[in-house]
């Protein structure tokens, strides 16, 4: 996590790698101007301590994030030019090398009722950016029927990782595996969280196939893509808006496969979202993956077919 260390100011990078290790593995480091800095893992949350550059569990005695902290670091990450990043910095976030998505928090400028800028940033969220190959393999036999892939969404409760099971679906479609050859896939990643591109290069491997639309609104995305790119499968993370999901039927109408995800709580409620019930009465998905969390963390997955009827 080099990328991450590397930004911050020289004093405190021993306490950033110590975030690493012991076994743990950060999702997220919580920078807060005059507050504890918080590193948030899947055994629970632990905060940098003001000695000896430990991570510790209790509160007591943890290291106070300063303003001057916060300038330096920002400063890093944009690498000197906060100018070059204000739109990026617009949408509430923005990525550095290695993929690392930033959120930020401050004060926003509105025109229009629309945010124009983020000024006096006060909050960073850094998360980190895991790829976890082959978290897919288990799953891509049920996506495809004689070598072709389904039209597929992926579903979960927000945190349960259908990002980077989508992730890792978009690489081996592209790749090829036994049951599918290789596919021109085309991936809209609005909120650069599939490719984790820095500089329009994608830091994931996502295939050698896969050509990366990013920070592209989902809809004029997928439009764009089939005009310009020939996808066979188009993959997009979170549909939702009336405007996603009409781009998602041209797409189905141009032969297109798609490879989706959607926020789902539980299956049951696929019937309740409107543009689902919908596509599910034209027979437009024909697998719906539903991705959970076990007791010890680990992802689980059941696949139903398009009328619902659980496979495994």
């Amino acid at each position: 996590m080099e990328e991450i260390i590397s930004v911050f100011p020289a004093a405190l990078r021993g306490l950033c790698r110590n975030s690493f290790g012991e076994g743990r593995e950060p999702e997220e480091l919580r920078l807060r101007t005059g507050q504890p800095v918080q590193v948030l893992c899947r055994d629970g949350e632990w905060f940098w301590g003001r000695e000896n550059h430990q991570v510790k569990k209790s509160k007591e005695g943890s290291y106070i994030w300063t303003d001057r902290d916060m300038k330096e670091t920002l400063a890093r990450m944009s690498q000197y030019s906060m100018y070059a990043l204000e739109e990026e910095i617009r949408s509430g976030f923005f990525t550095i090398q290695g993929g690392h998505r930033i959120g930020v928090a401050g004060k926003t400028v509105c025109e229009q009722g629309k945010v124009a800028a983020i000024r006096n940033i006060c909050s960073l969220n850094v998360r980190v950016a895991r790829q976890k190959k082959g978290c897919a393999r288990g799953v891509i036999p049920w996506l495809v029927h004689k070598g072709e892939l389904y039209n597929t969404l992926l579903l979960s409760p927000p945190g349960a990782g259908k990002t980077t099971m989508l992730r890792d679906c978009i690489r081996l479609i592209s790749e090829g595996t036994p049951e599918c050859p290789g596919r021109k896939v085309g991936v809209v990643d609005e909120r650069s969280e599939i490719a984790a591109s820095y500089l329009g290069v994608p830091q994931n491997d996502l295939g050698s196939r896969t050509d990366v639309l990013d920070a592209c609104p989902k809809a004029e995305g997928m439009r764009l893509l089939l005009r310009s790119m020939s996808p066979q499968v188009l993959a997009v993370d979170e549909l939702g808006s009336r405007e996603d999901c009409l781009a998602v039927e041209e797409a189905l109408h141009c032969g297109c496969r798609i490879l989706g995800t959607m926020h789902v709580g539980r299956i049951g409620e696929l019937r309740e979202k409107m543009y689902l019930s919908h596509w599910m009465e034209r027979g437009f998905f024909e697998r719906f993956v539903f991705i959970s969390l076990g007791r010890e963390g680990e992802r689980r997955f059941s696949v139903f077919d398009g009328k619902l009827q659980k496979l495994c």
